[in-house]
């Protein structure tokens, strides 16, 4: 076998390994074009970066686009999370930080999302491209060569538990979960054919794929995996969204993959199980589930700002944040919302409301 190496809770119910597919990840929305790069106009608040956190602030902006009056109640609740407005939805988040609202369906000023990987959305808000980078990965693993990363203010949206995936025809065969050694073996080219896991598996080559170089994906995966973001990989091919890698692992007959939770409903693949240090994480619903706090594979979702935070990135990152954001942006999508003392500790970064 030929490889290439890489330089360098919530009210979510969990099925078992063999189970089947989760909620669909939303991406509806307002998006940026190609790469989402630069401003697309006047008052545009512009976000990019990871595709792993592209769910979240895609469906986000879906709303927030939207701006849905109060009375629409199913699609702007407000009532159910004690908030007391007849204004449009994001007229509301955008008066809590001073903007005036349209008195329209227009929102005060439009929020487009972009489409890459995180260490192009932490670079391009440190270049004045985004206002908002996203990215799954630390922005120390992402930009490791900087002097210093205090200009960088981290808002954290929510928790990946990362799962381990195979193509269906080889957990159809019998595999249900690997060890951490195996997995290391794996991705480090020593261990080639499925057969050298379990004799009863199939006699083919184990098609390693993975998320390219600067993927936060790619980065959070290595990091807790080897305990090193740059460590090298062995891998048979590489992709730069996690859309394109879940699809290869469904299509194929014999590959194995990490991937984000919200990918996880792609058809022709099953997840499986990891033990690790003697214990066994399994995507199912029970306290060694993929949101354990002890998941090995487990990441936070970052929005980075640069040197503070505006008003207008603070009034879309507070609706995130919020009880009515995590139940509807996060949640759906797949990710772990995050509990009250996470969520305080987040609102505390953003500016005073006005």
């Amino acid at each position: 076998m030929t490889h290439d190496s890489d330089s360098g809770l919530s009210r979510r119910k969990f099925v078992a390994a063999t189970g089947t597919g989760i909620i669909g990840t939303a991406l509806a929305g307002c998006t940026g074009g190609g790469d989402g790069s630069g401003s697309s106009g006047p008052g545009t608040l512009t976000s990019g970066g990871s595709s792993t956190v592209y769910p979240i602030m895609n469906t986000a902006a879906s709303y927030w686009q939207g701006n849905r009056p109060a009375s629409d109640t199913e699609y702007w609740p407000a009532a159910d999370y004690d908030i007391d407005t007849d204004e449009n939805l994001a007229d509301y988040w955008g008066g809590l930080y001073g903007f005036e609202a349209t008195d329209s369906t227009q929102p005060p000023f439009k929020f487009t999302v972009g489409l890459s990987h995180s260490g192009t959305g932490v670079e391009k808000v440190k270049n004045g491209q985004y206002d908002i980078g996203n990215s799954s990965g630390n922005v120390e693993d992402e930009l490791p060569d900087r002097d210093s990363y205090e200009k960088f203010v981290d808002h954290v949206v929510g928790v990946d538990g990362q799962p381990l995936v195979v193509s269906q025809e080889i957990a159809d065969a019998g595999l249900d979960g690997i060890t951490g050694d195996q997995l290391k073996n794996i991705y480090k080219g020593r261990v080639e054919n499925w057969q050298e896991l379990d004799s009863n598996l199939p006699d083919r080559d184990i098609q390693v794929l993975a998320r390219v170089k600067g993927s936060g994906t790619r980065t959070a995966f290595v990091s807790n995996t080897f305990g090193n973001p740059e460590e090298d990989t062995t891998v048979d091919n590489r992709y730069g969204q996690n859309q394109q890698l879940a699809q290869a692992v469904g299509q194929a007959d014999n590959a194995i993959s990490y991937l984000a939770l919200a990918f996880l409903d792609t058809s022709g693949l099953s997840p499986i199980s990891l033990q690790w240090q003697g214990t066994t994480y399994a995507y199912r619903d029970d306290q060694n589930g993929l949101d354990s706090t002890a998941y090995p594979l487990s990441r936070d979702l970052h929005c980075y700002t640069w040197d503070g935070t505006s008003k207008k990135e603070a009034a879309v990152i507070n609706m995130v944040l919020h009880n009515f954001g995590q139940d509807t942006f996060v949640g759906p999508n797949n990710y772990f919302k995050l509990g009250a003392r996470r969520q305080q500790e987040q609102k505390d970064k953003l500016p005073s409301q006005s």
